[in-house]
């Protein structure tokens, strides 16, 4: 039984559907406002699909949308995805040029302003136009990837249930959310936590299903608890004007990878897993059918499409594609990547319009698609039919939601400022995080971060059911404070600044010590000159000479062309000799902790293809953690001296 099933139906079908909900926070009666996957029946499908001819152009979509039968209803898909905690808005970039202008500081997006163009734009859906014909109906989706680790979210974290970021989307007053890779990325349990604040704004009408028809929660009992009573499941049917919608979702299957599901379980035959969904639906009557799925890559839906049947329009998420018209006004510095919608052939023959936005609360995604009286789709209205820019500049400009404004944004910016206040460690040396020095040879602060690597992992090992580990690994280019943090206080900002990427620390079980050696081997093959690959060390030394041969790969495939030979010797922190005068003694592989982009491959990292598990901590967290925790809130010169204690030696 899959998650939302009831006993007794078909798979993937949920037991009841949703109705559209009052606008949170108002007494009025006034209704609410990449990477690549393998898909397909067997689980793989190439995107040389898409290259052959399966995706179509604009001009597919102007054809369908001035011929054909009479329009019986004019649906507006206002949709959403991957704003990822960027609730307080982004720059804009006028000249195009990268330069921010001071009056233009988040000048663009946030979920204010966000909340206030939703809102207008199903105000206008809802009159529609009078040229649309038939019934208007307004359906409103997440993509999922609601939250993500930063400064922003460590608001909620801090806060606790109901979490900012569900305040901020459930105002939208959504009909359902696809489940992405970043509702894990804290473990099952902050993912229920999301769930339960979404579920508190029930009360004034806020409250939206997550679906995902691939998943199964019942490994987790926070999350079980929740398939249960239909709040997570596999598809929900929206009830609005006297139609019935389907909706679908689907999660990515590298789920386990990237993120820190833990028991959850995915399932992986996308295209089947899909159509047995639609096919139920449509034995239920539901002859209009959404798919939500989060696959890390617009292709991936692209490919998806031609296995697919009875499903008529495709939103994905999880990659961050600009898809917009000649015309359409964008945020500046932003640059449309293909047109708004795409369109793919499904297994029928039918064109299927697939759709997403960038995320960050910088777009509202506005699909505006007309059937016939028999449920099929005719085509998308071709002005309507748009990514809608959230700008707070300009003619276009949107006023902020006061409710949101005031219950969302203004306690996360009083949170950032306390973070800048916030002293998590007194130092007793200066902390060296300059660019040009974690990218060439050690220093103390990558020590620090290496050692925290290590100190995360061992702290939730057992917990995620993996080895303690013994070696830290922090590639140089992930460390970004690009400035020296004088002796004397190390603020909870100051963590952020030096981590700012949403990595999480993930422990490598075994890595062999061939492997370990190239790894290091990869960390200096620069040298001298900077890189971000440079390697920050925890748990051993190693000594390498530059005038030896450095490792070459292929640096799309990270596949090792010609091994290094600069690493000479490698000795563990207990005394065990992992390399000796350049050749690897004999023994058993060494756990390392490291970041997760790391562990996939990242900087050509030999570690791809290795098993990885992300233990539910970001480095952020880690550092925060090892300060606070690990060194009672004191880094003692002794431990970490300027210039870094010797871990790593540079010869001739």
């Amino acid at each position: 039984m899959t998650l939302g099933t009831s006993p007794g139906m078909s798979p993937g079908m949920s037991s009841s559907g949703t109705t559209r909900r009052r606008f949170p926070g108002r007494s009025s009666g006034r209704q609410p406002f990449r990477r690549t996957v393998a898909l397909g029946a067997a689980g793989v499908l190439g995107l040389g699909a898409v290259a052959a001819g399966l995706v179509g152009t604009v001009g597919v979509r102007s054809a369908a949308a001035d011929s054909g039968p009479r329009t019986d209803l004019t649906l507006t898909v206002l949709h959403t995805n991957d704003d990822e905690s960027q609730l307080l808005g982004v720059d804009g970039d006028t000249d195009g040029d990268g330069t921010i202008e001071p009056d233009e500081t988040r000048a663009y997006g946030g979920a204010a302003r966000y909340t206030t163009l939703w809102e207008k734009l199903r105000r206008q859906a809802e009159a529609g136009r009078p040229a649309q014909g038939g019934n208007r109906a307004v359906v409103s989706i997440s993509g999922g990837d609601n939250y993500l680790a930063g400064p922003e979210f460590s608001a909620s974290v801090e806060h606790g249930v109901p979490f900012y970021d569900a305040l901020a989307l459930s105002r939208l007053g959504l009909d359902a959310s696809a489940i992405g890779n970043h509702e894990f990325d804290f473990g099952p349990d902050v993912f229920a936590d999301f769930v339960a604040s979404v579920r508190s704004t029930a009360g004034s009408g806020g409250s939206f299903p997550f679906v995902s028809a691939n998943l199964d929660v019942r490994g987790e009992p926070a999350l079980a608890k929740y398939a249960g009573q239909g709040v997570i499941r596999a598809t929900t049917v929206v009830r609005e004007r006297g139609e019935r919608i389907g909706v679908i979702g689907l999660t990515t299957p590298e789920l386990p990878t990237i993120s820190s599901p833990r028991n959850v379980r995915v399932r992986t035959e996308l295209a089947r897993i899909a159509n047995d969904a639609a096919s139920a639906l449509t034995r239920q009557g539901v002859d209009k059918i959404i798919l939500v799925s989060h696959l890390q890559d617009i292709d991936n839906e692209l490919a998806l499409v031609p296995q697919l049947r009875d499903i008529d329009v495709v939103l994905g998420a999880g990659g961050g594609e600009i898809l917009a018209d000649q015309g359409d006004p964008l945020i500046p510095g932003d640059r449309a990547e293909r047109g708004y919608p795409l369109w793919a052939t499904d297994a029928d023959g039918r064109q299927v319009p697939v759709a997403t936005t960038t995320g960050n609360y910088k777009y509202v995604g506005q699909l505006v698609l007309r059937f016939d009286r028999a449920g099929r789709l005719l085509g998308a209205d071709d002005q309507q039919s748009r990514p809608v820019r959230v700008a707070g500049v300009g003619a276009d400009a949107v006023a902020k939601d006061a409710w949101t404004r005031a219950n969302v944004e203004t306690p996360v910016e009083s949170h950032l400022a306390s973070l800048r206040e916030t002293v998590v460690a007194d130092s007793e040396v200066p902390l060296n995080g300059v660019r040009g020095d974690v990218r060439s040879k050690e220093t103390n602060l990558g020590d620090l971060v290496a050692d925290a690597l290590v100190w995360a992992g061992a702290q939730k090992a057992a917990e995620y059911g993996v080895p303690a580990p013994v070696v830290g690994i922090q590639n140089g280019g992930g460390l970004r404070n690009d400035a020296v943090i004088p002796a004397g206080p190390v603020t909870a900002l100051d963590t952020y600044d030096v981590a700012p990427f949403a990595n999480f620390v993930a422990v490598v079980p075994e890595v062999p010590r061939d492997t370990l050696r190239q790894l290091l081997e990869r960390g200096v093959a620069a040298a001298p000159s900077a890189a971000g690959a440079f390697i920050q060390v925890s748990g051993l030394a190693f000594s390498y000479d530059v005038s030896r041969q450095a490792q070459v790969v292929n640096e799309s495939t990270g596949e090792i062309l010609t091994p290094g030979e600069r690493v000479r010797d490698v000795v563990l922190d207990d005394g065990t000799v992992l390399v000796r005068d350049g050749q690897v003694v004999d023994g058993a592989p060494i756990p390392v902790a490291t970041n997760d982009f790391s562990a996939r491959g990242g900087d050509a990292y030999p570690l791809k293809g290795l098993d990885f598990t992300p233990v539910g901590t970001t480095y952020q967290g880690a550092l925060r953690g090892y300060l606070e925790e690990g060194l009672s809130g004191k880094v003692r010169a002794a431990d970490y001296p300027v210039g870094g204690e010797g871990r790593i030696t540079a010869t001739n």
